[in-house]
């Protein structure tokens, strides 16, 4: 239930709940809106607040504050009775595509530009589960960096996007599609993101990065909807990775590897990169060296379980990504549980493109079945994946000086896990987009 007061109206409420003296509170800074949140998990700590007023001036958050305040003029927006939290990020998306039965003829009869325009849909779905930012990790054409422009320009709703552009892969690897005509297309090149040495890696990552890339990604290992790769072999070698990722370091750039085996999974991390996705045959070999470098995780339990439930139903994968949806899908909830139960550092994420876009939110659910704490899974969704960004400074906590991206669910998701899939309120950098119908001034309750 969302309440919007008149400032009058607002002061007169603050004025019978709050209590205050100067020497109690200083003065209250300027604020266009401020937000009384119930329960507050401010993405910083374990600890829920109750009874705060998060203070909004423009795009970014002013103050938070115990009690309930309201800066003059501003607009009081009442959510006293919801747990409010920061805007959730998704650190492995694939928001320009959404996996169905008709993946393989799509894949050859659709470009970028189909690929964007569906794009615009999926990241609406997206900002209203509450997901404000996402880091996307593979797009051809440069459709998500499209994307990402158009939302900061204002044209269309959606969350901040952190791009990888085209993922990098070896011939004939995870990222490029075997299986098919070779005379379908041209045969591809780095700047497709298709490389076999070492010098081609170092002008691959330069290359996405000219063309808007903000991170690199690349292929460690197979993967499971591609069709003639294995799903778990080591693909590129150990100086293609070293270079990748010294490439992409000096340039000011993270480095996410896909890798579901071992070996690449190992490698990938020696050579310094900052993330791995998926890891679905990590064990404590693994583990320890995760901590010592102290690379991320990110887990993607959600399209495990996806492709998993794909692949009971005959002809609607190609029968060599049944197979490996079938072998690889059920086994990394697994690996996140030892995952978290080792000590690894996790940021969340779920591979949504494989699932449904929108649908990001069920990837806490399968956290806190594998053991982690609700609370600690929705940390992995804030301050962990902040950090992985290299963003804390402005997204991933309810802090002064953070962008407003603010989420809100009626109910209490450490009771109830499943409630962070009913997100009631959606705001991002001040903009409220999901959640009040009507201006401050009509008083309209819902």
């Amino acid at each position: 239930m969302i309440t919007i007061l008149r400032p009058a109206a607002a002061l007169a409420v603050v004025a019978a709940l709050t209590v205050t003296t100067p020497a109690q509170q200083p003065q209250v800074p300027p604020a266009d809106k401020v937000i009384h949140a119930g329960r507050l998990i401010d993405g910083t700590s374990t600890t829920v607040r109750e009874r705060v007023s998060i203070l909004v001036a423009g795009e970014r958050i002013a103050d938070v504050r115990a009690g309930f305040v309201a800066p003059p003029g501003a607009q009081v927006i009442d959510l006293s009775r919801a747990t409010v939290m920061p805007g959730f990020i998704d650190s492995h998306t694939h928001i320009t595509s959404e996996l169905g039965p008709n993946a393989l003829i799509e894949a050859v009869t659709r470009g970028a530009v189909d690929a964007a325009v569906r794009s615009t849909v999926y990241a609406k779905r997206t900002l209203d589960a509450g997901f404000t930012t996402i880091r996307n990790l593979g797009a051809d054409g440069g459709a998500d960096v499209a994307l990402k422009r158009a939302i900061n320009d204002g044209f269309l709703p959606g969350p901040r996007i952190w791009t990888a552009r085209t993922t990098l892969s070896i011939t004939g690897g995870h990222g490029d599609q075997g299986g098919l005509r070779h005379d379908l297309t041209a045969a591809p090149t780095y700047a497709d993101g298709i490389i076999d040495s070492p010098d081609e890696a170092a002008k691959a990552v330069r290359y996405q990065y000219k063309y808007g890339a903000d991170l690199i990604k690349f292929t460690s290992t197979g993967g499971v909807l591609s069709i003639n790769d294995a799903g778990d072999a080591q693909q590129f070698s150990d100086d293609e990775m070293r270079t990748i990722v010294e490439t992409a370091h000096m340039l000011g750039i993270k480095v996410a590897a896909h890798a579901h085996g071992k070996r690449g999974m190992e490698a990938a991390i020696r050579a310094g990169v900052d993330s791995i996705e998926h890891g679905t045959y990590l064990d404590a070999e693994t583990i320890a060296l995760f901590r010592k470098h102290g690379t991320y995780y990110v887990p993607t339990v959600l399209a495990g379980k996806t492709v998993e439930e794909m692949s009971k139903t005959p002809g609607l994968l190609h029968p060599s990504v049944r197979a490996k949806a079938a072998r690889i899908g059920p086994l990394i909830q697994d690996a996140f549980a030892r995952a978290w139960k080792g000590g690894v550092k996790i940021a969340f994420g779920t591979d949504s493109g494989v699932s449904a876009h929108g649908e990001n939110a069920r990837e806490f659910g399968y956290m806190v079945e594998a053991g982690m704490p609700a609370i600690e899974a929705i940390l992995s969704a804030t301050r962990n994946a902040a950090d992985l960004l290299g963003a804390a400074d402005h997204v991933g906590s309810i802090q002064a000086g953070r962008y407003a991206d603010i989420i809100a669910t009626a109910g209490d998701p450490l009771e109830a896990v499943e409630e962070l899939r009913r997100i009631t309120f959606v705001m991002k950098g001040g903009v409220v987009h999901k959640g009040v119908a009507a201006p401050a001034s009509t008083g309209t309750r819902q």
